[in-house]
C-alpha cells in the first residue's frame, strides 16, 4: 500500500468515526439540513422571480398587442385600448395587431404586425429598421412618451407587485432558515464535541499508569482541549459550509439546467476544478497541520512543566535556558503557521475570484453579446437569472474553500484524538467485591519494566493486621512492589495473591477499592479540606469525614483556619503546610477504610512535633489492616512485624527490627549510620558502612 493509499484509508476511518459521533445528534443535524434545503430553495427562487419579472412583465411589452373593447387589463393609446395577446380570455374578440419595439433607450409604436423583432434595431425619419443577418425590415413607427409607455406598463403592475411580495416572502424564509440551520448545526456540534471530550477523558481514566510515564501531561491536556476544539470547528464551521455549499451548488445546477441546458453544461467545469483543487490543497496542508498540532502540544507540555517546576527553575537560574527552549518550539510553530498562511493566501479566496471572473467572461461574451445584439440565443431575463445564479454558486464555493484549512486541521486533530482513544485501556468491570481480609503473599515474583528485571524472585507473606516495612537504597525495588500490589503493572513471573486469590483474577477496580495510600508528598485537589477527604464519594458522609480528621489529630492543626474543614484548597494544597497536607491525606485513607494500606514514608516531611502528633493516629490507621511502609527513616519502622531489606531487586534480609539488628547485616549498618554512630559496627565493616553513608545523603535509603 502506498503512502497516499494509507492516508486515504486513515482519513476514511477517521471520517467513519466522526460520522458515528455525529449520529449521537442526528435528529438535530437532520433538522438543520432540512432547514438548509428549505432556505436554499427559498433563496434560489429569487433569480426565477427576477427572470419572470424581466421576461414576462418588463420586456414582455414587446409581444403582440391587439385592439380591444375591454377596458380592464388594457392599455389606452390615442383613444384606443390595446391588450397583450396572452391577456385575452378564451373567445374574446381581437382587433388590429400592433407592436411596441425598443431601440436604444426608447420604445416605438408600430401600427401593424412585425414579422420578427430579433435583430439590430435603428430608428430614423419615422421608420424603424430591424436587421437580422442579411434580412432588413422597415416599419413606420411613432416614438412613445414616458406617459404613453407607462400606460402599457400599468396592466403589468399588479403581477409585478405580487412577484415583489413573493420575493420578500422568500427572503424572509431564507433569513429564518439561516438562523435555524446555524443554531441547530452549532447545537449539534456542541453536543457531539461534549460526547467526544467526555469519551476521551473517560478513556484517559482507563489508561494504564505506565502510559503517562511516556507522555507529558501537557500533551494529554492539549489533545483533550485544543484538538477536540479543532474537531468542533469541523462540525460547526466546516460541516455548515460544506453541507450548505453542497446543497446550494446542487440547487444552483438544477436551476441552471431548468433555465437553459446549454448554460448548465458550460457551468459544470467548476466541479472537477473544485475537486482537484481540494486534493492538491490538502496534500500540502496536512503536512503543515500535523507539525502545527504537534508543536502546539509540545508548547503546552513545556508550559505545564515550567509552571510545575517554577521554583526549581528559579533556584537553579534556568529561566534563560527554559525560555530558549520555549522560543525554539514557538518559532517552529510560527514558521509552519506562516506556511499555512501562504498556502491559504494563494489558494483560497483569490482563486475563487479567478474562476468566477472566467465564468462570467465566457458566459457574457458568448451568450450576452448575442442577446444584446438581438441574436436571441437566450433571453435577457434568462441571462440575468443565469449571472445571478452563477454569482450565488461561487458564494458557497468561497465558503467551502475558505474552510479547507479548518477541514484539514480538524482531520489532523481528530486523528490525534482517536490515536489517544485507541491506546489500550484497562477493562472496566462494574460492581464490586466484599472487603477482603488483606492477607498478601508474593510467590517467586520477578518483574521488569522493559528488559532488565527490577524485582527478582521476591517471596514474602503479610498477614491481616501486620505491618511490613520495605527498606533499601533508591532503585532497590520498593516502589515496584507497591506498583505490582496496586496492579499498575503485572509481574512476568510468579504469583501475587490476596486471601489466597491471585490478583490477576480480580478486576483492578475491585482490587483497588479496598486499598489506600498515603504518599510522602500528598496530592490535594482543588476544593475544600472536607472534599479532599471524601474525594466526592457519596458513600462517605460528612460525619465520617469529620471523624477521620479528628482521629488523625487534624482538628488541632487545622483549627485556626477561618472556615475550618470547609477551608478552600488551591491546586495541590499550596496554601497549606506539609504537615497539614499530610494529615488530610491520613484522614482520606482512614475515611475510605481500606483493607490494605500503603504508607510511602508518610512522615518524612513532617516536623518532629507534628510527627509525634500523628504517631498515635498511625496506630489507629493501621489497626486491623495490612500495612506496607516504604521507609527511609528506619526509626519509624521499629515496631513493624516484618522488615524486608531490598538490594538490586532482591530481598537480602527479612525479619523484625530486633532480629535484623542481631543479624548485624545490611539493615544493621543502615540503622547505625542513621543514628550517627559506627561504634557498634561489626569488625571489618567500617569501609562498607562508609560507602553506604554516601548513598544515604539526605536520609534516603
Amino acid at each position: 500500500m502506498t503512502p497516499t493509499d494509507t492516508t486515504i484509508s486513515n482519513e476514511s476511518g477517521i471520517a467513519k468515526r466522526l460520522f458515528r459521533y455525529a449520529l449521537t445528534a442526528k435528529g438535530t443535524f437532520i433538522t438543520a439540513l432540512i432547514l438548509l434545503a428549505i432556505g436554499v430553495a427559498a433563496e434560489l427562487a429569487g433569480p426565477f422571480i427576477a427572470k419572470t419579472m424581466i421576461d414576462e412583465h418588463i420586456l414582455g411589452i414587446e409581444r403582440p398587442y391587439y385592439e380591444t373593447t375591454q377596458v380592464e387589463g388594457a392599455a389606452a393609446y390615442n383613444g384606443t385600448y390595446y391588450k397583450r395577446e396572452d391577456r385575452f380570455q378564451l373567445g374574446e374578440t381581437r382587433g388590429q395587431e400592433v407592436r411596441l419595439v425598443q431601440s436604444g433607450r426608447s420604445f416605438y409604436f408600430i401600427n401593424e404586425p412585425v414579422a420578427r423583432v430579433e435583430g439590430k434595431r435603428s430608428f430614423q425619419d419615422g421608420v424603424l429598421t430591424i436587421s437580422y443577418a442579411s434580412e432588413k425590415q422597415q416599419y413606420p413607427a411613432v416614438p412613445l412618451s414616458k406617459e404613453q409607455l407607462f400606460e402599457f406598463y400599468k396592466p403589468e403592475l399588479p403581477s409585478i407587485y405580487k412577484l415583489v411580495g413573493l420575493f420578500l416572502i422568500c427572503l424572509l424564509i431564507s433569513m429564518i432558515t439561516v438562523f435555524g440551520r446555524t443554531y441547530w448545526l452549532q447545537s449539534a456540534a456542541n453536543r457531539v464535541i461534549q460526547k467526544l471530550r467526555t469519551d476521551v477523558y473517560a478513556h484517559i481514566q482507563r489508561l494504564p499508569v505506565n502510559f503517562f510515564d511516556n507522555l507529558p501531561a501537557g500533551k494529554v491536556v492539549s489533545r483533550i482541549t485544543n484538538d477536540t476544539e479543532a474537531v468542533k470547528d469541523l462540525f460547526v464551521a466546516v460541516l455548515s459550509n460544506f453541507s450548505s455549499g453542497a446543497v446550494y451548488i446542487t440547487g444552483v445546477y438544477i436551476a441552471l439546467f431548468l433555465l437553459d441546458v446549454r448554460l448548465g453544461l458550460i457551468s459544470l467545469f467548476v466541479i472537477p476544478m473544485l475537486i482537484v483543487w481540494t486534493i492538491l490543497y490538502r496534500k500540502f496542508a496536512t503536512k503543515y497541520n500535523t507539525v502545527i498540532r504537534s508543536r502546539l502540544s509540545e508548547i503546552n507540555a513545556i508550559i505545564n512543566e515550567s509552571i510545575q517546576g517554577m521554583a526549581i527553575i528559579r533556584v537553579f537560574r534556568r529561566q534563560k535556558a527554559t525560555q530558549e527552549e520555549f522560543e525554539a518550539l514557538n518559532a517552529d510553530y510560527m514558521a509552519h503557521q506562516n506556511k499555512m498562511l501562504n498556502l491559504n493566501s494563494f489558494t483560497t479566496h483569490n482563486l475563487v475570484n479567478v474562476l468566477r471572473n472566467i465564468s462570467f467572461v465566457v458566459v457574457l461574451w458568448y451568450f450576452g453579446s448575442a442577446s444584446l445584439n438581438g441574436a436571441g440565443i437566450v433571453s435577457i431575463g434568462v441571462l440575468y437569472a443565469f449571472v445571478d445564479l452563477l454569482g450565488r454558486m461561487f458564494q458557497p464555493i468561497t465558503g467551502m474553500v475558505n474552510q479547507l484549512a479548518a477541514l484539514d486541521t480538524s482531520i489532523v486533530s481528530a486523528k490525534r484524538v482517536f490515536e489517544l482513544m485507541d491506546e489500550t485501556g484497562e477493562k472496566v468491570t462494574d460492581g464490586g467485591m466484599p472487603r477482603y481480609m488483606g492477607n498478601v503473599e508474593f510467590q517467586d515474583v520477578s518483574f521488569a519494566y522493559k528488559k532488565d528485571y527490577v524485582l527478582k524472585n521476591i517471596s514474602f507473606e503479610a498477614k491481616q493486621g501486620q505491618t511490613v516495612a520495605l527498606v533499601g537504597h533508591t532503585g532497590s525495588g520498593k516502589s515496584s512492589i507497591i506498583n505490582l500490589l496496586f496492579r499498575f503493572y503485572d509481574p512476568q513471573k510468579g504469583t501475587i495473591t490476596i486471601d489466597g486469590q491471585p490478583v490477576t483474577d480480580i478486576p483492578k477496580q475491585w482490587l483497588r477499592k479496598h486499598m489506600g495510600i498515603v504518599l510522602q508528598d500528598p496530592y490535594l485537589f482543588t476544593g475544600t479540606i472536607a472534599s479532599n477527604v471524601s474525594l466526592g464519594d457519596p458513600s462517605i458522609t460528612r460525619e465520617q469525614v469529620e471523624q477521620a480528621l479528628r482521629d488523625v489529630g487534624a482538628d488541632r492543626l487545622l483549627a485556626h483556619l477561618p472556615q475550618g474543614f470547609d477551608e478552600p484548597v488551591l491546586e495541590k494544597g499550596s496554601t497549606l503546610s506539609a504537615g497539614q497536607r499530610q494529615l488530610i491525606s491520613f484522614a482520606r485513607a482512614l475515611a475510605f477504610n481500606p483493607a490494605i494500606l500503603i504508607l510511602d514514608e508518610a512522615t518524612a516531611n513532617i516536623d518532629t512535633e507534628t510527627e509525634a502528633l500523628i504517631q498515635d493516629a498511625l496506630e489507629v490507621l493501621k489497626r486491623g489492616r495490612t500495612t506496607f511502609i516504604i521507609a527511609h527513616r528506619l526509626s519509624t519502622i521499629r515496631s513493624a512485624d516484618q522488615i524486608l531489606v531490598l538490594h538490586r531487586g532482591e530481598i537480602v534480609e527479612q525479619g523484625s527490627h530486633d532480629e535484623l539488628m542481631e543479624l548485624g547485616g545490611r539493615y544493621f549498618k543502615m540503622y547505625q549510620l542513621q543514628q550517627g554512630s559506627t561504634a557498634s559496627l561489626p569488625e571489618g565493616k567500617e569501609t562498607v558502612g562508609a560507602a553506604a553513608h554516601s548513598k544515604l545523603a539526605g536520609g534516603h535509603v
